[in-house]
């Protein structure tokens, strides 16, 4: 068992159940996704999301390091990030048999997005129906201007090992 923690700083931290720091890991994307709001997985956790103060969703890939957290190859890997609000992400779910990531904001809007590649798919409370289907075109909610980042590179543990000792510095 693991236990997952998001923090103001930005940063996911991973628990055994001892209470131990297994990882610790920000977000790397080009865009700041701010203090993290809320984090779920899918049933068979393989998917970390987390939502973000500034309204972002940031995917991960668990898997390999669920299997054999001991083997430091088994990273944890960023999939992709997408501005899905312009305020803060106070709740979202990932329905796997749709493949799809509904999101809740303080700006009141429920939005639908493609769990894979962060399309937006609509928002409740629209006249036509959700094409689920079609994932070709991109198109964004009038609010947000940045297209999904698919990151294609690994994630990097970030180690933070500080120590903070209080100093007299005379010439200061």
């Amino acid at each position: 068992p693991v236990l997952a923690s998001a923090h103001e700083s930005g940063c996911i931290r991973l628990w055994n159940i001892q209470g131990n720091i297994m990882k610790e890991l920000l977000p790397f994307s080009e865009y700041s996704s701010g203090p993290l709001t809320v984090l779920c997985t899918d049933t068979s956790t393989k998917i970390l999301l987390a939502g973000s103060k500034k309204g972002h969703i940031i995917c991960w890939n668990i898997a390999s390091f669920l299997e054999d957290p001991q083997n430091n190859k088994n990273q944890i890997k960023e999939k992709l990030c997408w501005r899905a609000h312009t305020t803060e992400v106070v709740d979202f779910f990932y329905e796997e048999k749709k493949n799809v990531v509904v999101t809740a904001s303080t700006d009141g809007s429920v939005r639908i997005w493609h769990a894979d590649n962060g399309y937006y798919f609509g928002y409740f409370g629209q006249s036509s129906k959700f094409e689920l289907s079609d994932t070709s075109r991109l198109i964004l909610p009038p609010d947000v201007n940045n297209f999904p980042a698919i990151i294609r590179e690994e994630s990097k543990l970030v180690e933070k090992k500080v120590e903070y000792p209080l100093m007299l510095d005379r010439d200061k």
